[in-house]
């Protein structure tokens, strides 16, 4: 395979620079954002608050939350984490009851800490219980903040919701992050920068699991928003495993995403990544070699990562991610299932997957109504025959045109 692609806009940023834009002094305006299901249902919630988003192409301006406008809504999470963790702590600024529910998958996706957090700061949440959605925050115009401890462990999204909205609390806010290993740590790293990039004081005391964030205002930043990267692995995996070349263009040579790992894991599959001007090349080798990585920041690679890693020549070992149990699916439960229907020999571990090599056959390919597992899917299909990718449109979640882009590619 030999192709050009060009990726949209990074939904982890997106989603934050719509968040900060909703709380920031004055109007902002995002350049090349992703519209993507994800993006628009967190558009629908600060709309719901009082916000507005304007989209004029590939501009889009976000004027503020009115706390006038504040009135009893119910916001639509659909299966998008960052809307489920991100908003009730913005809805707790306001002065008025919001609901939040979603996806039948939504209601069991781990929510207990939002709710938890939002109570140790003052904040009557109604959960009945469950410790899940549906729930309603009942805002009464404000939060006091001030030092608070969560288990975020399940997910850095708990942390990076709080501090989003902590430059608005009345003290500010001190947390610190007690429990096992905290997962996903770029993605907070991409939180915290995000914030000082727009004026906000946070420090990082002494260790990486405690932040301080300042009250103050959060200063309007116009901002172009770089393509994303962990959308942009499925088709360097594509490479990899057709011995084949892919051009991505625009690939930032600095980044917070994650995905930027992927520069990395090609070589680590035997490929090579070189970034040519604004564009990562990748090459992929006449063997894939097996791999064993802990890939507890990186989650989110993993499906795509281990359909490579299936395809290799020897065995792999993928570790440090427990937490894909409670994503769109639970992850490590569906790759495995889905693999040994196309005969492939995989064992499923506490905290992630052994997978060894043995010839594959066609067959369905359920997704789960999870986007990284339908890219999983097409990886596989690039080299086994008669896959069938059921239900490949759930990569709207992030990616709305990803189906005729890949076929584009595939057939070219």
């Amino acid at each position: 395979m030999v192709g050009r692609i060009i990726v949209p806009g990074s939904k982890s940023l997106t989603n934050r620079a719509l968040v900060l834009a909703a709380v920031a002094e004055r109007p902002s305006v995002l350049t090349r954002a992703l519209g993507s299901r994800d993006t628009s249902l967190m558009i629908g919630a600060l709309t719901a608050l009082g916000a507005s988003v304007d989209r004029d192409g590939i501009e889009w301006t976000v004027r503020p939350i009115d706390p006038s406008l504040a009135a009893p809504v119910t916001i639509d999470c659909g299966l998008a984490g960052t809307v489920m963790r991100f908003v009730p702590a913005l809805a707790a600024l306001g002065a008025a009851p919001v609901t939040f529910d979603g996806d039948e998958r939504a209601r069991e996706r781990p929510m207990d800490v939002t709710i938890s957090s939002l109570r140790a700061l003052g904040v009557e949440v109604d959960d009945g219980g469950r410790g899940t959605l549906p729930f309603t925050v009942h805002g009464t115009g404000g939060v006091e903040g001030g030092p608070i401890s969560i288990d975020s462990s399940a997910s850095s999204q708990f942390v990076s919701a709080l501090l989003l909205a902590a430059p608005r609390f009345a003290r500010g806010l001190d947390l610190t992050h007690v429990g096992p290993t905290l997962p996903s740590a770029p993605h907070i790293a991409m939180t915290v920068e995000q914030l000082r990039a727009r004026g906000v004081q946070i420090d990082t005391p002494t260790d990486q699991h405690r932040w301080t964030v300042a009250p103050g205002p959060v200063g309007a930043l116009d901002t172009e928003i770089e393509p994303d990267l962990s959308n942009a692995g499925v088709f360097v995996a594509a490479a990899l495993v057709t011995a084949g070349e892919v051009r991505v263009r625009n690939w930032p040579s600095s980044t917070d995403q994650p995905g930027d790992v992927w520069r990395r894991l090609a070589v680590a599959f035997g490929g090579t990544a070189e970034l040519d001007g604004d564009d990562l090349v990748v090459t992929g080798p006449k063997k894939l070699a097996g791999v064993d990585l802990d890939l507890g920041d990186v989650g989110e690679l993993t499906p795509v990562i281990a359909a490579v890693a299936a395809l290799a020549e020897t065995p792999s070992r993928l570790t440090g991610i427990a937490h894909l149990r409670g994503h769109e699916t639970d992850r490590l439960a569906a790759l495995a299932t889905e693999f040994r229907r196309l005969g492939g020999d995989v064992d499923e571990l506490d905290d992630g997957l052994e997978i060894r090599p043995r010839p594959l056959h066609g067959d369905v390919f359920r997704t789960y109504h999870d986007h990284r597992m339908a890219h999983a899917a097409v990886v596989l299909a690039l080299r086994v025959p008669d896959v069938f990718v059921e239900n490949v449109v759930t990569t709207v979640k992030t990616y709305p045109n990803f189906a005729p882009v890949w076929e584009r590619l595939v057939d070219a």
